[in-house]
């Protein structure tokens, strides 16, 4: 999984093989400012399950704010939005 941080949100991006669809994807948000990432084929026996627990720091992201795209290819995207003091205005 790559990650990258800017002021504003963190990405991270993840190429999943052409076994995952979509709908074999969860996100969730768990106590304690954490990201929990599942992949799951279920139909198969290999290359079948994929899991990841992002933790971030106290009061860091706003997890209500969580984006995800999947596009063609099997490339997981996602977005978390940092909080606002974490934004240096200028």
């Amino acid at each position: 999984m790559d990650v990258s941080t800017i002021q504003a949100k963190h990405t991270f991006r993840v190429q999943l093989p052409n076994t995952i669809e979509s709908e074999m994807i969860t996100i969730s948000a768990n106590k304690g400012d954490k990201l929990k990432v599942v992949a799951d084929a279920w139909n198969t026996q290999s290359d079948c399950h994929y899991e990841w627990q992002i933790c971030f720091a106290p009061c860091d992201v706003d997890l209500s704010a969580v984006q995800a795209r999947f596009e063609p290819g099997g490339q997981l995207t996602i977005d978390v939005r940092r909080t606002g003091r974490h934004v240096v205005s200028i």
